[in-house]
């Protein structure tokens, strides 16, 4: 796994799989105009082929979430200010959060992407309850400023979509495309 992400760990090994952790060292800066699902994608293809690159033989999973508000692309806030101004564009409206997936062999360099789309709406937020949302600590390595799997789902009123997707690994569309590589989990 191309990630030192503690909630994609979980989940990998919620579903069993047998795993390294091995995080990627690429720039996650997306350059402005790029649309959120090849955002997704490109950055998650990037951490794949920095972490195969580094492997003789190995199948490379790495995933990226982007939070998308209309068409402006929310990574994770700088500060706290940011966090708060993140969470007030965000109060009682819907937006997108889309997780790039790529896979890559890397003996044969065979590689696969997809990603996934959600949507997710917000309550009406008031300002103590962001603020008190800021004080957990919770939105600061988060795109979009909060997470679903936390005390975040407090924020979220509905979700159309996979709800993995919005914690930071689809597993349903991992499983699909590990399924290319002839890793089957079930």
């Amino acid at each position: 796994m191309a990630s030192a992400s503690p909630r994609r760990q979980k989940l990998l090994k919620q579903i069993g799989l047998d795993f390294e952790i091995i995080p990627s060292s690429i720039d996650e800066t997306v350059p402005p105009g790029v649309a959120p699902d090849v955002a997704a994608v490109k950055l998650a293809e990037n951490k794949a082929i920095d972490v195969a690159r580094r492997l003789k033989d190995g199948i490379v999973i790495a995933a990226d979430t982007v939070v998308a508000l209309d068409d402006s692309i929310l990574g994770k806030p700088k500060d706290e200010e940011e966090a708060r101004k993140m969470l007030e564009r965000l109060s009682g409206r819907w937006h997108r959060v889309f997780t790039g997936i790529a896979v890559i062999d890397s003996s044969s360099s065979k590689k696969v992407t997809d990603y996934e789309e959600s949507r997710v709406k917000f309550k009406n937020l008031s300002s103590v309850e962001i603020e008190n949302y800021i004080r957990t600590g919770e939105p600061m390595d988060k795109a979009g400023a909060y997470g679903i799997q936390g005390k975040g789902a407090l924020l979220v009123e509905k979700i159309e979509g996979c709800y993995y997707n919005i914690v930071g690994l689809p597993l349903f569309r991992l499983s699909l495309v590990l399924s290319h590589f002839g890793v089957k989990i079930l």
